[in-house]
């Protein structure tokens, strides 16, 4: 076995060497990958995949690189060129950590067990561990791969623009599967720090994990405030915490130069969902007299990632090399006060190639009911798109009055308000007991929650997310 290979060349002597020596044993080759799924050499999976299958090696693999989400991207994507080869598997216990001169793997046993089914439904025949794992991780690997009563999970199919070298779509998200799964999909609002020291926004994070969150969405300079970029956070939280992320990503401010390069970099640092929206004027926010400009609205970017960048040209019809394999979000105001308008811009979007929705909060179930039946009356059809519909914790009677009378399609009913007003000093605790309620009324309205906690009380979405598990 040779393993932790970063160059394809040293690698094809070795094998060759090996062949000389005893050409009766069997041979299997692992290469690493750095965190941009290439080999220090330059060479990415399906290319390197090629050659050792060329060269006679009996297994192709892939062992330490980074933990097992990046090994599973590889994995897949070896395994789309050479379909019938023999793989195997070996991931390191997560990005290492250095903590009190130690150096630490992340990776719970339970976390490897998940990805030992993961593995073996993408097609690995000998499954493993690298740096990090114990006999412990082996272990809870080997009993889910002999449960029974465990399926495997999905494993969505990528595709290929046709390039020989490069033009292989890298794994998407895990999110689509699980939408059209029927799970019922838990996404958390968090907003980037203002400093880029990311310790406290990293423990609220694995809060929002441990309580049950699906997903992390990351916005982008919220109400026009500075922030750090959102592109950092994503790919801190994935690295470092193994959760899936969403980026916000805000036509206003950006040139068509500057968003395709926005959006390449995101991709090269993992991020594979995006939220594209207009993003909010720089005038309300601390820098007021920032470039507000645009060159394109949120359904023609829609547009250029699902029709070009994500087969593998720029908006110009340049190759990238590589096809991006963005799954793409966009906003949904059910409440407003034009659903006609609202079906109409929808719509387009949707036609543009929109996989999701983010919805802005509702209050009232019938908000949801009544749009969608206005939806169905217009199409002709139920609404196919999976929405995930805004859930806020309301944190006080003065927060809810703000967002009745200031905050365009929302409006909170007398009745919470009355609740939080009699809850006094429980007024929080009574706006999660509210939003729990809205999320258990909703389950079958929706795909999924979106749940915006109010300033950055994430303790209060984790209870919220607690009504998934109970409903």
């Amino acid at each position: 076995m040779f393993e932790t290979f970063n160059d394809l060349p040293e690698m094809l002597l070795a094998l060759q060497a090996a062949r000389d020596a005893a050409p009766e044993l069997p041979v299997m080759c692992q290469m690493t990958f750095s965190q941009d799924d290439r080999t220090l050499s330059g060479h990415m999976p399906g290319a390197v995949a090629r050659a050792l299958v060329a060269a006679g090696a009996d297994v192709i693999g892939v062992n330490c690189s980074g933990g097992p989400v990046q090994i599973a991207r590889v994995l897949q994507q070896m395994r789309l060129v050479e379909p019938e080869a023999q793989f195997s598997a070996q991931p390191n216990a997560g990005f290492p950590q250095i903590m009190g001169g130690r150096t630490m793997y992340p990776a719970t046993v339970e976390y490897f067990a998940d990805y030992a089914l993961q593995f073996k439904a993408i097609g690995a025949n000998i499954i493993g561990g690298c740096c990090g794992t114990t006999p412990e991780h082996i272990s809870a690997m080997r009993a889910a791969l002999d449960d029974t009563t465990r399926p495997l999970p999905h494993v969505a199919i990528l595709e290929t623009n046709g390039e020989v070298d490069g033009g292989v779509a890298e794994r998407p998200s895990d999110s689509p599967s699980k939408l059209k799964g029927g799970k019922f999909v838990i996404s958390v609002e968090v907003n980037p720090p203002r400093s880029h020291n990311f310790e406290r926004l990293l423990q609220s994070a694995q809060t929002l994990r441990d309580a049950g969150a699906d997903v992390l969405n990351i916005a982008d300079s919220p109400t026009a405030r500075m922030r750090v970029s959102p592109w950092a956070v994503c790919h801190s939280l994935q690295t470092r915490l193994g959760i899936e992320t969403v980026l916000h990503f805000p036509t206003r401010g950006r040139n068509l130069l500057r968003i395709q390069g926005d959006l390449l970099g995101a991709h090269a640092l993992g991020v594979r969902n995006i939220f594209v929206c207009m993003g909010d004027p720089t005038r309300i926010g601390d820098y007021p007299d920032a470039m507000d400009n645009y060159d394109i609205v949120p359904s023609a970017l829609i547009r250029l990632v699902d029709e070009r960048m994500n087969v593998g040209v720029d908006q110009a019809g340049n190759s990238l090399g590589q096809p991006t394999s963005f799954t793409i979000g966009c906003a949904l105001n059910m409440g407003a006060v034009d659903a006609d308008k609202e079906i109409d811009v929808l719509r387009k979007k949707i036609e543009a190639g929109a996989d999701f929705a983010l919805g802005q909060p509702v209050f009232q179930p019938e908000v949801a009911e009544r749009f969608l039946r206005r939806y169905e009356e217009l199409e002709g059809h139920p609404l196919e798109l999976p929405v995930l519909m805004g859930v806020m914790p309301l944190y006080s009677l003065r927060h809810a009055m703000f967002l009745n009378n200031e905050i365009p399609g929302i409006e909170i009913p007398q009745s919470i308000l009355k609740r939080l007003e009699d809850a006094g000093e429980e007024a929080a605790a009574e706006g999660v007991r509210v939003a729990q309620e809205l999320l258990r009324d909703m389950k079958d309205l929706v795909r999924g929650a979106y749940v915006i906690p109010a300033f950055g009380q994430y303790e209060l979405a984790a209870e919220v997310i607690d009504a998934v598990a109970v409903g």
